[in-house]
């Protein structure tokens, strides 16, 4: 038998007596109806896949409860102290503040042992969730952003919720030669040089005739279900809003791109792409979706109206015109009467739209910073970039978050500010100047 020391016992005890006080603090329960009553805050433990709709079962309950908050126990380790109380800001919770976590109990245990660390002392768990599916509420096309062990289990044969119709293909979009691809990436995917659908000088995408090879040397047809990742989401992104203009019906996403599937520690693959068998035919026109792209003219009959919104989603900096925000682009600025939509600190990054992890910010987080600019889900919405990537990504949550009447404004600010006839703006802007 082995000898345990008094060290380890008291170690022992003293981390059982911990999670027993944990878990006393969680032993009250509360239902929904009573938490309201007294105007307490639901949050929701699980991944952000659960939470925007993805069943945990096949038959499971689809989507989070109304009004609650998406606090994942899987970012916690993502999150300093100074984070958790922006977040905490942001959705007006105080240590005051009436709390019921719900989702597996380590992860309420998780939740509630940083909350009490952060001074939050009234933490109960939701006692009714997810029993009554009718009031649980979701992301309108959840199914657009897939999530790693949906891929997995797709890849094995299993049933799986929103599965695809027929054919799919799991395909890495980036920039250049495959060389992140060879060293580590989903087994089986194909590979796409976002050179193959965008092309100099202003980075637009290619031709029609252009796009139709592509598809066809990747064996992709309109019917084709197409699941793209990146190890930059807005690579993916950009893939995926072209070839939904071109007319491929179901085109998804993996939510957190590269960096979600690394951290599901899913199996990898190695070396360069498989041969592709070519397909014959797109089997519909191309493009299937021309009102997904609008060109410059377009862009400029969109501005200073309350039924539509040229949307910005460039980082602050840029937006005012202290920097193009690209080492080629050298006009500095903002297309006169565009809304800001928020991007991230730079050029390169999109915090204002992800969680800790790099998947998707929640919906209504989404919809109320849109909504200080005047951005609604009933207008006619274009979004726009530097070149369009960003662009493309904010497109694919739109999509998912269900607006109808959403595009890509192809050109970004590299067109529009190559023409010296068209109003530029810089300096302080605010919601109201584009009114």
């Amino acid at each position: 038998m082995k000898r345990v020391s008094h060290l380890s016992t008291l170690a022992m005890i003293l981390g059982l007596a911990t999670f027993s006080s944990v878990a006393a603090d969680m032993a009250q329960s509360l239902t929904l109806a009573q938490l309201q009553q007294q105007q307490g805050t639901v949050i929701d433990t699980r991944a952000s896949a659960f939470y925007n709709g993805w069943p945990q079962t096949l038959s499971g309950p689809s989507g989070h409860e109304p009004a609650a908050l998406n606090l994942s126990a899987s970012w916690l380790n993502a999150m300093n102290d100074e984070q958790l109380a922006g977040w905490a800001k942001q959705h007006n919770l105080t240590p005051a503040s009436m709390i019921a976590l719900y989702g597996s109990d380590a992860d309420n245990q998780a939740v509630n042992a940083r909350l009490k660390k952060a001074g939050y002392s009234t933490v109960s768990t939701l006692g009714d969730a997810l029993q009554t599916p009718a009031r649980l509420q979701r992301l309108p096309h959840f199914e657009q952003l897939v999530y790693p062990q949906w891929i997995h289990q797709l890849q094995q044969g299993k049933k799986v919720a929103a599965a695809p119709t027929g054919d799919f293909k799991i395909i890495e979009a980036a920039w250049g030669a495959p060389k992140f691809y060879l060293l580590n990436h989903i087994p089986g995917a194909d590979y796409i040089d976002t050179n193959e659908v965008e092309s100099e000088p202003l980075w637009n995408k290619v031709s029609d005739d252009k796009l139709k090879a592509m598809l066809a040397k990747h064996g992709i047809r309109h019917d084709t279900t197409v699941i793209l990742y990146g190890r930059d989401v807005y690579a993916a992104a950009r893939v995926a809003q072209i070839m939904l203009y071109a007319g491929v019906k179901d085109v998804r996403i993996l939510d957190g791109g590269w960096k979600a599937w690394s951290d599901a520690n899913l199996p990898v693959g190695r070396g360069t792409p498989a041969k592709v068998k070519p397909a014959n035919d797109f089997g519909a026109p191309i493009p299937g979706q021309p009102q997904l792209m609008v060109d410059m003219e377009q862009a400029r009959g969109l501005l200073h109206r309350k039924d539509a919104s040229l949307v910005s989603i460039r980082s602050w900096p840029e937006f005012i015109g202290e920097t193009s925000g690209y080492s080629y682009i050298k006009p500095k600025g903002e297309i006169a009467g565009a809304r800001w939509g928020h991007a991230g600190s730079d050029a390169t990054h999109m915090e204002d739209f992800h969680n800790p992890d790099g998947t998707m910010r929640s919906a209504d987080d989404i919809a109320a910073m849109w909504k200080q600019w005047h951005i609604l889900p009933d207008q006619q919405v274009a979004f726009y970039c530097g070149t369009g990537w960003r662009a493309s990504e904010t497109f694919m949550y739109a999509r998912a978050m269900g607006w109808k009447n959403v595009a890509v404004y192809d050109g970004g600010w590299y067109e529009w500010s190559a023409h010296p006839q068209n109003p530029v703006t810089t300096g302080p802007l605010t919601p109201e100047s584009t009114l």
